[in-house]
């Protein structure tokens, strides 16, 4: 007889495991539906373990430059086992603390592979490992199901991983020895992440966009900043340019890049990491046996996660994009308080940052400044470097910027870019003042707190209205 829940939830992921919380707190019958990794992809494989590397590479990076602060560090070198190995240990960490959460708030975690076998029924099929306490393969039954999946790396033709000389973000995160040349495909955040953590060991690193500019989703003078100063750190950048052919050689790779203006090159390398974006995991889930829309990749769902299926729902990366941790708990959230029978507001994704995590750190909200003008609006734009910012003197920090863009005529803040020193801590700031409808008023009458970064995001809103004062 098959066991009976309010909701099962598909997927442990930061969307999944969320949501499971929260429909738990709401009084409602829950269990989470796992396979392989407890707090799915983003925990175990993505955005924790990889900004325990990059921190690893930004104290290298500072160790390296101790006389620039009037201190000697001698013989300074690198472990990358040893690397890798803090890295897996904080994941493992936060793995245990989700199993944690579920067990605290009474979530029932079904282990295995879930397949929709009917109207409100799941088929869990075994999997391996499973954890002490989870509940095994069987039918279940829920009155609603939420698909949270999550997504793997895209595989272009050509450039398909082989876990030895192509890699994806699974291979880049645990290099077995660290290599000397990389080449990198694809500049978003994963390509440019790991970019700028193998360039700061040392590594030789070529990055290729087959866009106009590199981090194709940031405003364009953003994105103009930080590829100066990633080139200043020696990685090559190629744009409008692609890897159109792989020649693997026994411990390395010869690419072919066909370069913008039509010129071929090649390029000889130790790795390459094909990072050109990622695809929703909607396979063997029973989805087209129950009608569940499906669309380029990703399951179909308006800003409640509710799908065309009524009692189905999905949530996070295999919704679409913006593809990111922080939006599918948000998601996950909104969507058990309307099965809960709440009145939650539905997603607003203009009002979603993004972080970049590189050196320099990039992140945004809002509008770029094209699509502000494409948009419609008049607009006001302010400006602001952190070479007029005493902290960020201070820190060693002086190249960075700040970019505000305010619609002309109401004031509204449709926009906010930054690039430099832990710019990915400040844009909440301007996060709270987007979801608050706050105008430039209320911004330029906010004290910010002397010493520090944010008084770059202050005076970038007076620039917008010439009343800068530091430049």
């Amino acid at each position: 007889m098959a066991q009976n829940y309010d909701v099962i939830i598909i997927g442990s992921g930061p969307g999944g495991y969320v949501a499971a919380i929260r429909a738990a707190q709401l009084g409602l019958k829950t269990a989470v539906v796992e396979k392989a990794n407890l707090g799915g992809i983003c925990l175990n494989w993505g955005c924790i373990p990889t900004k325990a590397l990059l921190r690893s590479a930004d104290v290298y990076h500072a160790m390296l430059h101790a006389k620039d602060f009037g201190l000697t560090a001698k013989d300074v070198g690198f472990d990358i086992a040893a690397v890798v190995k803090r890295s897996r240990g904080v994941a493992g960490q936060l793995n245990q603390g989700v199993g944690y959460l579920l067990k605290k708030n009474k979530v029932d975690l079904i282990w295995g592979a879930a397949r929709l076998s009917g109207k409100g029924k799941v088929a869990v099929a075994a999997a391996e490992n499973p954890p002490k306490g989870a509940l095994g393969p069987g039918d279940y039954s829920a009155r609603h199901i939420v698909i949270a999946t999550g997504a793997r790396p895209r595989e272009l033709p050509g450039l398909e991983r082989d876990e030895k000389l192509v890699w994806t973000y699974f291979e880049a995160m645990v290099p077995p020895a660290m290599p000397k040349s990389l080449l990198v495909v694809g500049s978003g955040a994963i390509g440019i992440e790991f970019a700028s953590f193998f360039r700061t060991l040392g590594a030789e690193v070529t990055v290729v966009e087959i866009l106009p500019q590199i981090l194709p989703v940031e405003d364009h003078e953003i994105a103009a900043h930080a590829r100066k100063r990633f080139e200043k750190q020696g990685i090559k950048i190629h744009t409008e340019a692609k890897a159109t052919k792989l020649d693997k050689g026994k411990d390395d790779v010869t690419a072919t890049l066909e370069l913008k203006g039509g010129k071929t090159e090649t390029l000889k390398v130790d790795r390459v990491i094909s990072a050109v974006g990622v695809v929703g995991n909607i396979e063997n889930l029973g989805l087209e046996a129950l009608g569940v829309k499906t669309e380029r990749g990703i399951v179909v769902a308006d800003g409640l996660g509710r799908t065309n299926v009524e009692g189905v729902y999905a949530i996070g990366d295999v919704a679409g994009p913006p593809m990111l941790a922080h939006k599918a708990s948000h998601e996950g959230v909104v969507c058990v308080e309307v099965i809960a029978g709440k009145h939650p507001h539905a997603i607003d994704k203009l009002k979603i940052p993004g972080c970049t995590y590189c050196n320099p750190q990039i992140a945004s909200v809002g509008l770029t400044e094209s699509k502000a003008k494409e948009a419609g609006h008049e607009l006001k734009i302010g400006r602001f470097p952190f070479i007029g910012n005493g902290k960020a003197i201070a820190l060693g920090e002086p190249e960075g910027l700040v970019k505000t863009i305010f619609d002309a005529k109401t004031g509204q803040l449709v926009g906010a870019h930054l690039v430099g020193a832990e710019v990915t801590e400040l844009i909440q700031g301007f996060v709270v003042a987007m979801n608050l409808e706050t105008t430039e008023a209320e911004l330029i009458d906010s004290v910010f707190p002397h010493p520090t970064i944010s008084e770059t995001m202050h005076e970038s809103v007076l620039d917008a209205y010439g009343r800068v004062i530091h430049v």
